[in-house]
């Protein structure tokens, strides 16, 4: 009998070892499989999270260079536009000051010219005019010493 109760004692035992490996071994296996299954889910996660924020990122500086580039652009058409305008109004105020500069230096020119001219004409009209003036002048002179003379001699014959 001692050697049954041994026997059931090392059964027991056995059983108990065997039991606690197995115990054990599941445990083990389940906590495995649990790990596994978290970690998945944590990947996961943090897979649409990583995912998540690099989309935000890319799409914020996308974003940001769509903005610079659109705001350079718009700055470049900008500026043409302004220097286009600017250069315009200088043009035109270039244009003026010199319409302005040569139609005082013209005015200045034809008026000179002009007073020349009338100078000109009026010396010569002058010198006609005295020479008309003088002729016309000697005429009359010649006749009146012409008619006294006349009158004298008839004077001077009608005297025996």
């Amino acid at each position: 009998m001692a050697s049954s109760v041994i026997d059931r004692q090392t059964d027991r035992q056995t059983d108990r070892q065997t039991d606690r490996q197995t115990d054990r071994q599941t445990d083990r296996q389940t906590d495995r499989q649990t790990d596994r299954q978290t970690d998945r889910q944590t990947d996961r996660q943090t897979d649409r999270q990583t995912d998540r924020q690099t989309d935000r990122q890319t799409d914020r500086q996308t974003d940001r260079q769509t903005d610079r580039q659109t705001d350079r652009q718009t700055d470049r058409q900008t500026d043409r536009q302004t220097d286009r305008q600017t250069d315009r109004q200088t043009d035109r105020q270039t244009d003026r000051q010199t319409d302005r500069q040569t139609d005082r230096q013209t005015d200045r020119q034809t008026d000179r010219q002009d007073r020349q001219t009338d100078r000109q004409t009026d010396r010569q009209t002058d010198r006609q005019t005295d020479r008309q003036t003088d002729r016309q002048t000697d005429r009359q002179t010649d006749r009146q010493t012409d008619r006294q003379t006349d009158r004298l001699s008839a004077d001077n014959n009608s005297y025996p």
